[in-house]
C-alpha cells in the first residue's frame, strides 16, 4: 500500500521507527539516513550498520547475517554490576552483589567467554540448568570468588560433576528442586567423600504477569512449598549439612514487565530467607533468580513486551526490600545473587535480511482494462471509484464489500469469466486503497477501516526463516524491534509486512512497533529500486540464536563479531567471522550422509550416461555442481 505524501527527515524515520523507545542508549539514526549503533556509549565511536554488512560482505559472508557487537555485551555486564553495586552504597547494605549469567540465554561459546572476562572485576559468576552447561560452565568459569549456581533438575552425573566443581575449589551452589533431589544430592556427595553447597528453591505465591506468568506462583514447575522447606531444613540437620545450605533462591519468570511484581516477589522471598536464618541455618545468599525485563516496544509500560522499569530502578528495590525486611526480622543482609540473561545479551545481536522481492496488493494490472459496456458489477465499483469522498467513505465501502462478496459467489457458481473477476478484483483493491487514504489524520477510524488497511499491506519477501531465527515471534507472539538500516533519509513510500522463505504460511512477521506505541500490522517500507534494500532486525541476543529450529533445514546464518578499535579508519574491526550451516551439515544433522548422498548422486548421473540422456562432460558438470552445492548456504544466494 502506497503512502501518502508528507514532510519527512531522519528525525521523522527515528520516530516512526520508535528507535528512541526501544534503542536505549545503543541504536540511533544519522544525519546520512543509516542505523547507527554504539557498543560502549561511554565511546564517542559510532558505527554505521550499513557498513558493518558491507565489510563482512567483502570477507566472504552473505545475508542473512548476525552482527555481535562484543563491546556492547561487555557494557550491558558492567551496567547490570555497577547499578547493583551503587544500589548497595546507597542503602547502606551489608551484603554484596554476586550475580550469575543464566547461559541457556544464548550458550554461544564467544558470548559466555566476553561475559565472563568483563565480569571478573565484579565477580560475575555463570548460571547452568542442564548437564551440558554444567560441563561448559565448570571450563569456562574462572574466577575463584564468583558463584557457579546450578538449576533444573538433576541426575547422580549432574551431582557429581557439580561436585568436581567443589573439589576445584570453585564455589559451585546445586539449587534444590524437589525434597528427593535433595536426599539424591546427599546420598552422592557422602559417597565421592565431597561436601556440597546446597541452594533451595522457594515456590512463592507471588506470580508474574506475561508471556512467561507460569514460571512463579503456587502451581510453578519448580521450587519447595512452605511444609517441603520445613522437611529440607530437617534433612539437612540429620545429616549434618546445616552450614551447606548456603542459598534461598526464587524465580517468578522471565521478562517482568511490572516493578511492582518485583517488590512483592523480593519481599516475600526474604521473609522466607529470615525465618529460615532464624530456624538455625546461618545461610549467606539470596538468589532473586531472572525476570529483568528488556523494553521490546520501547512503551515504558508494563504490558509483557516492555517494563515500566529501569535497571537502577530495579537494583534499588530489590536491595531496599531486602534490605527492610531483614532489618525488621533482626538478620544479617546476605550477599544478593540475581540471574538476568536476557537484559545482559538481547541488545547485542542484529539480524541484518536482505528484501529480494516484493508482492504488492495495489499493484496496477496493466493488462486489466474496462472497455464498455462493463459487467454490472464492474461498472458498479468504477462508479464508486468515480464518487468516493469524505462524506460518503463508509457506505461506499459498505457498498464495496457487498460487491466483492456478491462476485465471490457469483464466480463459484460459474457466472463470472476470469476477465471479469480480474476486473472486480483489480478495483476493489484500488478503492480500498482510496477509501483508506479518506481516514488518513482521523483518531478515531472505524474497526473495519483499520482491518481493510491492514490487508493492503504490501508482502516484502525476505531472505531468511522466521522459525531459525526469530523463533519466540512465531511461538510467542514475541515482538521484536525491525526497521530499514538504510535509506532513512527517504520516505517510505508503502505499508509491507515481512514473509520469509520457508514453504510455511506462519512464516511470516506482522506485528511491529510503531513510534506511536501501537503495535501495526504493517510496517513502513520503501520501494525495491534495483539496489540491495537491507532490514535490521533486532534485540536478538537473548534466546533467538539457540532456540531456533530447522524447518525446512534452514540452518544457522552467517556471523561476524565486532569489535571496537579507534585505530581503525572505521573505528571497528571484524575479529572473527563464522560461516552459516552448509546444505550438508544440515542434511547430516537428520541422518544424511554426505558422501553417500554424492555417491548415489554419481550413479544416477552415470545412468543417464550409459543412457545416452547426458553427454559424459554435461554429467560431470551436474556432478560438480551438486556436491558444491552440499558446501553452499542453505539460504538464498543472488550474487
Amino acid at each position: 500500500m502506497s503512502l501518502n505524501d508528507n514532510v519527512w527527515d531522519v528525525s521523522k524515520a527515528a520516530t516512526t521507527y520508535n528507535i528512541a523507545g526501544w534503542g536505549d542508549e545503543y541504536f540511533n539514526v544519522n544525519s546520512k539516513g543509516f542505523v547507527i549503533v554504539k557498543p560502549d556509549p561511554s565511546k564517542e565511536t559510532e558505527i554505521e550498520l550499513h557498513s558493518v554488512m558491507k565489510e563482512a560482505i567483502a570477507m566472504g559472508l552473505k545475508t542473512p547475517l548476525l552482527l555481535r557487537f562484543q563491546d556492547l555485551l561487555q557494557h550491558r555486564v558492567r551496567t547490570l554490576n555497577e547499578a547493583f553495586a551503587s544500589a548497595i552504597q546507597e542503602a547502606g547494605y551489608q551484603g554484596l552483589y554476586r550475580g550469575v549469567f543464566p547461559i541457556k540465554v544464548n550458550q554461544l561459546r564467544e558470548v559466555v567467554e566476553e561475559i565472563v572476562e568483563a565480569g571478573i572485576p565484579y565477580h560475575y559468576g555463570i548460571e547452568a540448568g542442564s548437564k551440558p552447561e554444567l560441563f561448559a560452565a565448570l571450563v569456562m568459569h574462572k574466577d575463584p570468588e564468583s558463584l557457579v549456581i546450578c538449576n533444573g533438575y538433576k541426575d547422580a552425573q549432574f551431582i557429581q560433576t557439580a561436585l568436581l566443581g567443589r573439589k576445584l575449589g570453585k564455589k559451585v551452589i546445586m539449587v534444590v528442586e524437589k525434597l528427593e533431589e535433595l536426599r539424591h544430592v546427599i546420598e552422592v556427595s557422602k559417597q565421592i567423600g565431597v561436601k556440597p553447597w546446597i541452594g533451595i528453591r522457594v515456590r512463592l505465591h507471588t506470580k508474574s504477569a506475561g508471556k512467561w506468568a507460569l514460571s512463579g506462583g503456587e502451581d510453578a514447575k519448580f521450587g519447595l512449598n512452605t511444609a517441603d522447606i520445613l522437611e529440607a531444613t530437617q534433612i539437612l540437620q540429620e545429616a549434618g549439612l546445616e552450614e551447606s545450605f548456603k542459598l534461598l533462591h526464587f524465580h517468578i519468570g522471565s521478562q517482568v514487565p511490572d516493578i511492582r511484581t518485583v517488590k512483592k516477589s523480593v519481599r516475600e522471598a526474604a521473609r522466607y530467607f529470615a525465618k529460615i536464618y532464624q530456624h538455625g541455618f546461618k545461610l549467606e545468599y539470596i538468589d532473586v533468580g531472572g525476570g529483568l525485563g528488556v523494553d521490546y516496544d520501547g512503551s515504558r509500560t508494563n504490558c509483557e513486551s516492555s517494563i515500566n522499569y529501569t535497571l537502577s530502578e530495579y537494583a534499588r528495590d530489590i536491595v531496599y526490600n531486602i534490605a527492610e525486611v531483614l532489618n525488621e526480622e533482626k538478620v544479617p543482609h546476605p550477599h544478593i545473587v540475581s540471574e538476568s540473561g536476557r537484559a545482559i545479551v538481547a541488545h547485542h545481536s542484529v539480524l541484518i535480511v536482505d528484501v529480494f522481492g516484493m508482492i504488492e496488493k495495489t499493484k496496477a494490472a496493466s493488462n486489466v482494462t474496462y472497455p464498455a459496456p462493463c459487467h454490472k458489477l464492474v461498472q458498479d465499483l468504477l462508479d464508486l471509484r468515480q464518487t468516493l469522498n469524505k462524506k460518503n467513505r463508509l457506505e461506499h465501502f459498505h457498498d464495496m464489500q457487498q460487491i466483492k462478496e456478491d462476485s465471490e459467489t457469483r464466480f463459484e457458481l460459474g457466472l463470472l469469466d476470469l476477465k471479469t473477476q480480474a476486473q472486480i478484483e483489480t478495483l476493489y483493491w484500488e478503492l480500498a486503497e482510496s477509501l483508506v487514504e479518506q481516514y488518513e489524520g482521523i483518531k478515531l477510524v472505524p474497526q473495519e477501516i483499520l482491518q481493510l488497511k491492514n490487508s493492503l499491506g504490501d508482502q516484502y519477501i525476505c531472505n531468511f526463516s522466521v522459525f531459525q531465527s526469530m523463533l519466540d515471534h512465531w511461538a510467542l507472539g514475541q515482538l521484536f524491534p525491525i526497521m530499514p538500516i538504510h535509506r532513512l533519509e527517504e520516505k517510505p513510500d508503502y505499508n509491507g509486512f515481512l514473509v520469509d522463505i520457508t514453504c510455511d504460511s506462519d512464516g511470516k512477521i506482522n506485528s511491529f512497533i510503531t513510534g506511536e506505541n501501537k503495535i501495526q500490522k504493517t510496517l513502513p517500507l520503501h520501494s525495491l529500486n534495483g539496489e540491495p534494500y537491507c532490514l535490521g532486525l533486532f534485540l536478538m541476543g537473548a534466546y533467538q540464536d539457540i532456540m531456533g529450529d530447522l524447518h525446512n533445514l534452514f540452518g544457522r546464518v552467517n556471523e561476524a563479531h565486532i569489535f571496537l578499535d579507534p585505530d581503525e579508519p572505521t573505528g571497528f574491526y571484524i575479529e572473527e567471522t563464522i560461516p552459516g550451516t552448509t546444505i550438508g551439515s544440515v542434511l547430516a544433522d537428520v541422518q544424511y550422509d554426505t558422501v553417500s548422498l554424492a555417491r548415489e548422486m554419481k550413479q544416477l548421473i552415470d545412468s543417464a550416461i550409459k543412457s545416452d540422456v547426458m553427454k559424459p562432460s554435461e554429467g560431470m558438470r551436474w556432478l560438480e555442481s551438486y556436491e558444491k552445492g552440499l558446501k553452499s548456504s542453505t539460504y538464498l544466494e543472488f550474487t
